[in-house]
């Protein structure tokens, strides 16, 4: 139990952090055996000195951020003035890399290709429609030679006979009157009723 209270003594309860608030939040240690008393003063009176000279280059920083924010201001450059000359510089340096001019080559010989590929298919197709209509004006140039075929012709015959004899005769008289040789539909019979004659 003892030897656990020595290790819990020994071992600091947090990891100091690496930074400007690790200086401040852990207690010195004890310099190391080899270092003079002389050599460990002037250590500190260097560390008090480049301390001094980090706050005089922050103070120096804020101070040429103003004077950059108000020659900015005069000059009338917003910040999405500059988040525009920002973005066009770095266009420029993007179009200006290898890599940029490589795919840019690349795409253009691709879309090269790729238009010799639709111009293709554009021929293809409008040489498909020329045959199409080509074959549609044959077949109709063709039927008047149709028309004079003696097959044709004995159809064309038979079709004219059979309206003369489906249709109705050609009559001289007035087509008022109606002529007593006009077939009927249905030939009455003594049983049928007639217009005059209603059904019982």
């Amino acid at each position: 139990m003892e030897d656990a209270e020595k290790g819990s003594q020994q071992q600091p309860d947090s990891i100091p952090e690496v930074g400007e608030d690790a200086v401040t939040s852990v207690t010195p240690s004890p310099p190391p055996p080899t270092m003079t008393e002389e050599e460990r003063q002037e250590l500190q009176e260097e560390l008090v000195k480049v301390e001094d000279e980090i706050q005089t280059l922050s103070q120096v920083l804020a101070a040429k951020e103003k004077q950059l924010a108000d020659i900015k201001r005069k000059l009338g450059i917003t910040p999405l003035n500059e988040l525009k000359q920002n973005i066009s510089k770095t266009w420029q340096e993007v179009t200006g890399s290898t890599a940029y001019r490589r795919t840019s080559e690349t795409l253009s010989q691709a879309s090269l290709k790729a238009t010799a590929a639709f111009s293709n298919v554009g021929s293809a197709i409008s040489k498909k429609l020329e045959d199409v209509s080509m074959r549609s004006l044959q077949h109709s140039a063709s039927m008047p030679v149709m028309r004079n075929a003696p097959t044709f012709k004995s159809f064309e015959g038979r079709v004219e006979t059979l309206k003369t004899k489906m249709g109705p005769p050609t009559s001289t008289s007035n087509p008022g009157d109606q002529n007593s040789d006009t077939p009927t539909a249905e030939p009455l019979t003594e049983d049928s009723p007639t217009p005059e004659q209603p059904m019982n």
